[in-house]
């Protein structure tokens, strides 16, 4: 009853994702995911401090929590090519937003709904909707979840470099099965110039100026996000959450790769 594993875990991602396109009748925007795993131990006690000061342990959102999955569902390459032109984002990368909210809460209850049929509860977050828009942060970060159960590494840009890269989206849950360890990526870095090589692509690309090697400037970025929302047409007819913008992604040597494995 109770035999459930990474492997199964990580089959079921991919064929939920693969089939998304079918049942919406579209091309689909999505690559194959990828899945890590961790157990719940010391590890997220620093939660408060790399990430919002009030961020949840795992165990405050089910207290038996014994795992925290994370999942990362790439973009297909055309779609970050065709965000790439321009200082705004272009429509196709709103409505992939949308429609990968929708795919990442699906995916999540039907991983939680699985884990359930093997006895095992589970507890998940939505992928928006925990942010605090006065400090500008989660409760609940997917971003510093995958970085703790090793899915991927920090950029400069403050989004996880995965194995197939930045370009994509996140999410996670919790729940009482014991997985186990289960790393994606084993380099402690996977952004270039943190490791000394030359690049700062994602910096340049920024049409607000919110990076640089050793700040972010949220408020710059979200201003932007929502300057996007309200004052593009082709914007407008999506739901007001749609925050977008993704120039630092689109086609950066960490969009689709971790760039540092192959130095």
């Amino acid at each position: 009853m109770n035999n459930i594993n990474i492997e199964k875990l990580r089959k079921f991602a991919e064929k939920f994702v693969e089939v998304e396109p079918d049942r919406l009748g579209t091309e689909g925007w999505w690559l194959t995911p990828l899945l890590a795993a961790a157990p719940v131990d010391q590890r997220f006690e620093q939660l408060p401090r790399i990430a919002a000061n009030d961020h949840l342990h795992p165990n405050d959102l089910l207290s038996t929590a014994k795992s925290v999955i994370v999942f990362f569902i790439p973009f297909k390459k055309d779609l970050v090519k065709e965000n790439k032109d321009g200082d705004r984002p272009c429509r196709n990368w709103g409505v992939a937003y949308v429609q990968t909210n929708d795919l990442i809460g699906r995916l999540s209850q039907a991983l939680s709904d699985l884990l359930a049929e093997h006895g095992f509860k589970s507890e998940l977050t939505p992928a928006t909707n925990n942010f605090d828009e006065a400090k500008l942060m989660a409760r609940w970060s997917h971003k510093h979840l995958g970085y703790l159960v090793n899915l991927g590494r920090f950029g400069v840009h403050n989004m996880l470099i995965t194995t197939a890269g930045c370009a994509g989206r996140l999410g996670s849950l919790v729940t009482e099965a014991q997985i186990g360890e289960h790393p994606l990526i084993n380099s402690d870095e996977a952004c270039l110039i943190k490791v000394g090589e030359d690049c700062g692509k994602c910096m340049k690309a920024c049409p607000v100026e919110a990076l640089s090697e050793n700040d972010f400037e949220r408020r710059e970025c979200w201003n932007r996000l929502n300057e996007n929302r309200d004052t593009l047409d082709y914007l407008s007819d999506l739901p007001e959450s749609t925050h977008v913008c993704g120039k630092c992604a689109a086609i950066m040597p960490c969009s689709f790769l971790n760039p540092v494995a192959s130095l």
